[in-house]
């Protein structure tokens, strides 16, 4: 089977640092290596920034917008010669693209997420190289709708295609221990067996036209190594380095994967869902979750946090308010407050009404 290729590249790659004005040489190697990629039998997608810089560019402005509606306008204008640059350039490689625009809800909604999967398979069965940004023009800045950056958007789509490989462009090298253009002693990352041990390390603020820094990358890289997908950090302006990574080569900040234990279902609930509230877990409940894989009984409820409503994606804490697990609620905050404590068969009297035994099942859950 065909590996699949998810590929990143950042807004301070695509263009210049100080005019904002695309790289086209940049541009334009990225668009042969991705063809040569999808000639030699990888499944292709690429994520790209790069929308609102470009329209600022068009409407000779000097910096990003900072206010919302201005930069969903701002978005529309560079979009569309984003994808007529793309569009130009693949051409003469005799290569079809097709633009996916994507906002938070198309993942959170499962019949959607179900549904952009169907696309891209379509779309890599016809030979098409996906570029996907997210929809600004649409997008708002609310916890449900937006992504946050193109790297969180990239590692999404690569648990979502269930990718093998996950490359993030950016302006520098690899991952460091501090920020190496500003710090000489700056130590190089060439491998990161879990994103957790990178608690310790300084991450770069973003530049002037990107919203994503080094944070964004690292977050992105836990996003998808816990899907399975092997991630890689490595330097924009060299797209051709994607080939030598391939053929082994240590190149960049390689992140390995988890094993790809989750089905679909449980990948959506992981990465798809945004939690809009917290249930403590008393001990007892934290163990036959995480040790024994059971399903959150109202029993083992000792607190709750946030307002949600029954099948909303909340996330499941220990006392101190660690996360344990995360997953889809059969109860709202109003009713479990009523029932928390309490045994499955005390339920029906305290609420009025038969409920579920269960106040997560255990299909419905994810280990954190």
């Amino acid at each position: 089977m065909s590996l699949t290729l998810v590929i990143k590249i950042g807004t301070s790659s695509l263009t210049n640092p100080e005019t904002g004005n695309l790289a086209l040489s940049t541009v334009a190697l990225l668009v042969e290596v991705l063809s040569t990629l999808r000639q030699q039998g990888y499944r292709v997608i690429l994520v790209s920034s790069g929308a609102v810089g470009v329209g600022c560019t068009r409407l000779q402005r000097k910096e990003r917008p900072r206010d919302i509606a201005l930069k969903q306008a701002i978005a529309a204008v560079g979009q569309g010669r984003l994808m007529r640059m793309y569009d130009d350039l693949f051409s003469i490689l005799k290569q079809p693209i097709a633009q996916v625009l994507l906002t938070r809800r198309d993942l959170q909604e499962r019949v959607s997420y179900l549904n952009a999967y169907d696309a891209f398979q379509e779309l890599f069965d016809l030979g098409v190289i996906p570029i996907v940004n997210e929809n600004d023009t649409v997008a708002v800045d609310e916890l449900t709708r937006k992504f946050g950056d193109n790297d969180a958007l990239a590692a999404l789509v690569a648990s979502l295609v269930e990718a093998d490989w996950l490359f993030l462009l950016t302006d520098v090298d690899r991952l460091y221990s501090a920020d190496p253009r500003t710090d000489p002693d700056a130590e190089p990352i060439a491998r990161v067996r879990n994103p957790a041990e990178l608690t310790d390390v300084e991450v770069t603020n973003n530049s002037a036209w990107g919203t994503g820094g080094m944070s964004s990358k690292i977050s992105a890289a836990r996003i998808a190594t816990g899907s399975g997908v092997r991630t890689v950090i490595t330097q924009g302006k060299y797209p051709n380095y994607i080939h030598q990574i391939l053929e082994g080569k240590p190149i960049g900040t390689q992140f390995d994967p988890a094993p790809r234990t989750l089905n679909a279902r449980k990948r959506w609930i992981a990465n798809g869902l945004i939690p809009t509230g917290k249930i403590l877990l008393d001990p007892g409940a934290v163990g036959a979750i995480c040790d024994r894989g059971k399903s959150l009984l109202a029993v083992g409820i000792s607190g709750i946090s946030g307002r949600f409503q029954a099948s909303d994606a909340i996330m499941l804490c220990d006392r101190e308010g660690n996360e344990v697990a995360r997953g889809i609620v059969n109860y709202a905050s109003d009713e479990l407050t009523l029932i928390k404590g309490h045994r499955s068969d005390e339920i029906e009297a305290i609420l009025g009404y038969e409920g579920s035994d269960t106040v997560v099942h255990r299909d419905n859950l994810v280990l954190s």
